[in-house]
């Protein structure tokens, strides 16, 4: 729409701090939100050339944060379509990424903070070292990489599951030194579980990994379905995982469960999938459908069955006072929608036991604090102007919070369509990734 000023009037704006709803006008100047009242003490006082409008009676939230993306030029503006406005991408490549992170504020594709490649041991989960992973079982390597990434823009160390406990030590005081936090992915970890990555000062725990491996020494991913049945995985032992969570809770981990990856695992076939314009767009990236096609192929079993174990573990360390945060790891897994996944994600926070508001403020608010960016998640004077304008009450019904009518990202408005107008062809986005395969040094 163009203007630098924006007035939105008679806005149901859900206050993600109390969990209020108050009719409320909001003024945005040049990206940012330079006035919130409610209409009932508004003075009628508008910026000069402000472009006014009327949001009659709609739902108003934050912009939204996934919290764990993997995230590509192909299907950024999806997100942004979906109501994310911001990501955190948890492995890839920030030289592949720089346009994204460089992007302007009110940019049709959504903020990007970014790891770069994955720090795992060998062989490697995802085979050998590559421009998106790295294998390393010594320490002077250890420390290059972690050197090489923060040098190159890397908002943080993503460390993965066959990353040795010495390495993974190395790694961690690596990226201390470069005032880097640490983000572990422990799902096939034989080695490090969920308290030895806390205690060595990893911050960051995704998919609430290696708690089941600190709860069941004797089971990982690789055990054979003797030790798996021991486990009552539709039945979860609540003291158990609780007193794994308070050794968690006492070195401040943060808890990303990216419950949808599971849930959909679980789901297989008959998997979430919403009828509504955003995923006519993604139907058309067939790169994506076919991926997760092939994938459902596989035995999803092994993930799926944890879904119930995920969502307890999540609710359990919220209850008692740790920072859970929503994410989802799309494209991972099977049909982990862009930017729509989040909303399914919320979904499953409130099955997991969690109130509306709670699920919401773990995509705003939470994650916001999470990332130490009070800029963001927030509608309030000062903030950055990234709002979401419903069509439903999401307090009501979770459900609602993909009713979306319009948004604004970075203070520019844009409707659901204009952002997927902007998705680039498949022939941009692979003369793009060639481009940068070829300019990268794998071995550095």
């Amino acid at each position: 729409m163009g203007h630098t000023v924006l007035y939105l009037k008679n806005t149901n704006l859900i206050d993600v701090v109390t969990g209020e709803i108050a009719l409320s006008n909001i003024l945005i100047e040049n990206g940012w939100i330079s006035k919130v009242e409610k209409v009932e003490d508004c003075e009628g006082n508008i910026s000069s050339g402000a472009e006014i409008i009327d949001v009659n009676g709609k739902w108003v939230l934050p912009g939204l944060i996934d919290m764990h993306v993997h995230i590509k030029e192909g299907f950024a503006p999806v997100f942004t379509a979906s109501g994310v406005t911001t990501v955190r991408n948890t492995g890839g490549n920030v030289i592949e990424l720089k346009s994204l992170i460089e992007a302007p504020p009110g940019a049709a594709t959504p903020r990007v903070i970014s790891a770069d490649r994955i720090i795992d041991g060998p062989p490697g989960l995802w085979g050998e070292t590559s421009q998106w992973n790295i294998n390393i079982d010594n320490a002077e390597d250890a420390r290059k990489e972690v050197r090489r990434q923060v040098d190159a823009g890397a908002d943080l160390i993503k460390v993965y599951c066959w990353l040795s406990k010495e390495m993974m030590e190395v790694v961690v005081d690596e990226a201390k030194k470069k005032n880097r936090e640490v983000s572990c992915d422990l799902v096939y970890s034989k080695d490090v579980t969920a308290i030895d990555a806390a205690r060595m000062g990893v911050r960051w725990n995704e998919h609430a990994s290696g708690i089941v491996q600190d709860i069941y020494p004797e089971w990982t991913m690789q055990a054979d379905d003797t030790v798996w049945d021991t486990i009552d995985w539709d039945n979860p032992d609540k003291a158990r995982i609780e007193k794994v969570c308070k050794v968690l809770l006492e070195n401040n981990v943060i808890i990303c469960p990216t419950m949808v990856l599971l849930d959909q695992a679980n789901l297989l076939e008959n998997y979430w999938f919403p009828d509504n314009k955003v995923m006519e767009k993604v139907k058309e990236n067939v790169g994506l459908i076919q991926q997760w096609e092939r994938i459902l192929g596989y035995p999803m079993k092994s993930l799926g069955i944890q879904h119930i174990m995920n969502k307890t573990i999540a609710k359990i360390y919220f209850d008692l006072g740790g920072m859970v945060v929503a994410g989802t790891d799309t494209p991972a897994g099977i049909f982990t929608l862009p930017g729509m996944a989040l909303h399914r994600e919320l979904e499953l926070f409130v099955q997991a036991g969690f109130k509306e508001i709670d699920a919401i403020r773990a995509a705003t608010i939470v994650a916001a604090e999470a990332l130490k960016c009070p800029e963001l998640g927030v509608i309030k004077e000062g903030a950055i102007a990234d709002i979401v304008i419903l069509n439903k009450n999401p307090l009501e019904d979770i459900r609602n919070t993909k009713e979306i009518d319009f948004l604004i990202k970075g203070g520019t408005a844009y409707t659901q369509d204009e952002l997927l107008e902007q998705v680039p062809s498949e022939e941009t986005v692979m003369k793009n990734v060639q481009a940068f395969i070829e300019s990268f040094e794998v071995n550095v």
